[in-house]
């Protein structure tokens, strides 16, 4: 049999490399497979005993010095330099599985834990720094693990980061260290910042000099009115995603600027922090596809002024949380001004979810809807009666519980509701997911009658998928 080019291999085996199980399969092919898929699959750190084998001499001399003879006298020569494939390094993960793999050795390396879990991570970040030719991601987040492993300075650090297209950071970080940084990184493309109270003039200079920043997501604890205005317009006019998290007010003014925008995303914690969404209705982007306002939400006079505005690009609406009204006259601007949509989220009022079918008869491309259910939103079976009834076409349900009670719904309504999805002309099958939580105790997933039901229509190809998860799942959050 005739081989694949490796540039071909190698091609095809990249789009394995978020499925660690396939990846890992076909490592062990031949050695042509391997040593094209070892690389691929070591991106990242996979384990530590093998990264630790892959230390130099004069590192491993060290940790011996401090009581680490045993675990290097049992780890076997590497057989690939895994260190040099790694493209993706967070700070803060391999600080946290150098300290579980120390946990599992003798009592002795436990008595000064914290200080060999650092010198253990500065011999690990040294050699990554030296040998890693060009990373492309770097998570730092605590700032306290900086000051002990100041990465940025070790030798070889400029030639590793100097192609670095993601940072996530905490803004704490000292201002040093930031401008260490900036010397050698021009092109990040993705920047996630946890603001942490201070916020690093280092950070504002790094951000400043980057060329092609395109996706910035920006998440706020602490109350920092008077300095993060100085981050904020740093940010270039080019951005095309913006994310802000915040428990305190920022101005939502300064994202005018963006026109660019595709993707915008606002969680805020109170009604009072989109005071400035009276003057925010009326900017226009024309090419925003995904709109995002989760926990809570402006007025929906003013929502409803910035959709007939933006709504015509827009292939995403995400409008969710406790507190959100989502009256029908929001519901009738979306069908209305939104005809290119494909993924919707919100929710209706109780014995309101009639307006369902003027958005599905309107946005003709709609493949997935999330109801928001329980409290003062409808429950779980009457948004399951409504989709059977009026949004015949998509091929995702998710049911998304914000509340711990509601009407639950029984086996013979989800009989019905599955019954009357087999009318479809042509079938399509359905993905039917449960977000919920610990509290929520009706969700149909509680009860073995309801699985039974759910059980028979995968086996009749009804259900394409189906999946109970939580909030904390971002793919359905």
């Amino acid at each position: 049999m005739s081989q694949l080019p490796v540039d071909c291999l190698n091609y095809i085996l990249e789009y394995l490399k978020d499925d660690v199980k396939t990846l890992h399969s076909c490592i062990l092919v031949n050695h042509l497979w391997c040593e094209i898929s070892v690389r691929i699959f070591w991106i990242e750190i996979r384990n530590y005993y093998t990264i630790i084998a892959c230390l130099p001499n004069d590192s491993k001399e060290i940790l011996c010095k401090i009581g680490f003879n045993n675990l290097i006298s049992t780890l076997k020569p590497p057989i690939f330099n895994y260190a040099s494939f790694c493209k993706i390094l967070s700070i803060d993960k391999v600080h946290y599985k150098i300290g579980e793999l120390l946990k599992n050795q003798k009592s002795t390396l436990l008595q000064n834990i914290y200080n060999n879990i650092h010198l253990v991570m500065q011999e690990i970040c040294k050699m990554l720094m030296n040998q890693t030719s060009s990373l492309k991601s770097l998570t730092f987040l605590h700032p306290s693990i900086t000051n002990f492993i100041p990465f940025v300075y070790y030798p070889g650090a400029n030639d590793c980061l100097k192609n670095l297209s993601e940072l996530r950071c905490n803004s704490n970080i000292s201002s040093e260290f930031f401008y260490q940084l900036s010397k050698t990184c021009h092109n990040i493309i993705l920047l996630e910042i946890i603001i942490d109270r201070n916020i690093s003039n280092g950070l504002a200079d790094l951000i400043s000099i980057q060329k092609n920043l395109k996706y910035v997501s920006i998440t706020q604890y602490s109350n920092l009115k008077d300095t993060l205005p100085s981050l904020i317009t740093k940010l270039p006019n080019i951005l095309i995603k913006l994310n802000l998290t915040s428990a305190n007010f920022i101005s939502l003014l300064f994202i005018t600027k963006f026109i660019n925008l595709q993707e915008l995303i606002l969680s805020f914690d109170y009604e009072g922090q989109f005071k400035d969404f009276e003057k925010f209705q009326y900017a226009i982007f024309p090419q925003l596809q995904v709109l995002r306002i989760r926990r809570v939400c402006p007025r929906d006079e003013l929502l409803i002024n910035f959709l007939e505005n933006n709504g015509k690009n827009l292939k995403e609406i995400y409008i969710g949380g406790i507190g959100s009204c989502n009256e029908n006259s929001l519901h009738l601007t979306i069908a209305k001004f939104c005809p290119n949509l494909k993924k919707l989220c919100i929710g209706f009022k109780n014995n309101k979810l009639e307006t369902l079918k003027m958005i599905s008869d309107n946005c003709q491309y709609l493949e997935s809807i999330k109801i928001l259910c329980g409290g003062y939103y409808s429950s779980e079976k009457e948004a399951l009666k409504a989709v059977a009834k009026y949004s015949q076409n998509i091929t995702e349900l998710i049911l998304y519980h914000l509340f711990s009670k509601q009407l639950r719904s029984f086996p013979e309504e989800l009989e019905s509701f599955f019954k009357s999805w087999t009318s479809h002309v042509p079938l399509k099958s359905i993905t039917l997911v449960v977000v919920t939580n610990y509290i929520c105790e009706s969700s149909l997933d509680k009860y073995d009658e309801n699985m039974e039901v759910i059980k028979k229509y995968i086996k009749l190809g009804v259900i394409k998928k189906f999946k109970v998860t939580d909030f904390d799942d971002e793919e359905y959050n």
